[in-house]
């Protein structure tokens, strides 16, 4: 089987999003990042330390330029190759999970932080410049967008365009495979705030079938909106055995163990037929 990871600066292959809860109490320290440039940057023992407070595997932390539609980059924290986040995210990510461990608990995964209920999240596909989505693409990203509009009882939906004026939207989903040379796959992140994560990367799909990139981009936005990689403790479908860790929920009605046909599996193949299985619209129902 033809398999890639989803490097999503996303960000993780997990998106994150939280819907970042303040801690007036054991609040955690920012750590203090200059902007300079990322290969300056050096990952500190108090970045260390929150990423494990998360439960996280340390061993995938690292600086790197995060790309914006337009072009422009500033340093970011990629967790486990796709996940991103700012020094302040990841703040408000460990005080979150504080918040979630003194509560009640909700038992595919979810993080803590979740869009706002009976929101309409606008989002575009960008079409300006080297980062512009293509016609094959775009068509990927309106049957993403179809996947989640067209589940009843879920709360959240998507109001979809096309264009390049995306700093008003809640998301942007764009092709970043002019900084991504190797690999194929997508990056985003999870909500804050009760919003969605904004940028959704996807790079090196070119080759693949449209139904692929929809899996993807469906992907990336499940991470967006706070979904985990469904296999977060092993990566198997990756052919790994590593635990990613961190902020984890299981979903009521869902099955704990590997789900070989859910669309948050941390890495896809060149059969993907694009769609939600049963679970993951259990979850989407359950979270939503």
């Amino acid at each position: 089987m033809l398999v890639h990871t989803f490097r999503k600066a996303a960000l993780f292959s997990l998106g994150c999003s939280l819907v970042f809860a303040s801690c007036s109490e054991d609040a955690t320290e920012t750590p203090e990042v200059e902007m300079q440039q990322t290969a300056a940057l050096e990952v500190s023992q108090a970045i260390l330390d929150q990423v494990e407070d998360l439960g996280m595997n340390t061993r995938f932390v690292k600086w790197d330029d995060f790309y914006f539609p337009d072009g422009t980059s500033e340093p970011r924290l990629f967790l486990e190759e796709d996940v991103i986040v700012t020094p302040e995210q990841l703040t408000a990510m460990v005080n979150l999970t504080k918040v979630e461990k003194g509560a009640t608990q909700s038992k595919q995964y979810r993080t803590s932080a979740l869009v706002s209920q009976g929101r309409t999240i606008s989002i575009i596909g960008y079409t300006g410049g080297n980062q512009a989505l293509s016609t094959k693409e775009r068509t990927a990203l309106q049957w993403a967008v179809d996947n989640y509009n067209r589940l009843s009882g879920v709360s959240i939906s998507f109001n979809l365009t096309f264009g390049t004026n995306y700093q008003n939207k809640d998301m942007v989903v764009y092709n970043n495979t002019v900084n991504n040379p190797s690999g194929a796959g997508g990056s985003a992140g999870f909500p804050s705030n009760g919003l969605p994560h904004k940028f959704v990367q996807i790079y090196g799909l070119a080759n693949y079938d449209t139904n692929v990139v929809e899996h993807v981009i469906t992907h990336e936005i499940g991470h967006s909106v706070g979904f985990r990689h469904t296999d977060w403790f092993s990566r198997q479908s990756c052919g790994d055995n590593v635990n990613e860790g961190g902020d984890v929920n299981l979903v009521p009605g869902t099955p704990s163990g590997y789900d070989a046909t859910s669309i948050m599996l941390a890495c896809f193949s060149a059969s993907e037929d694009g769609e939600f299985n049963a679970n993951d619209i259990t979850a989407l129902n359950n979270m939503y």
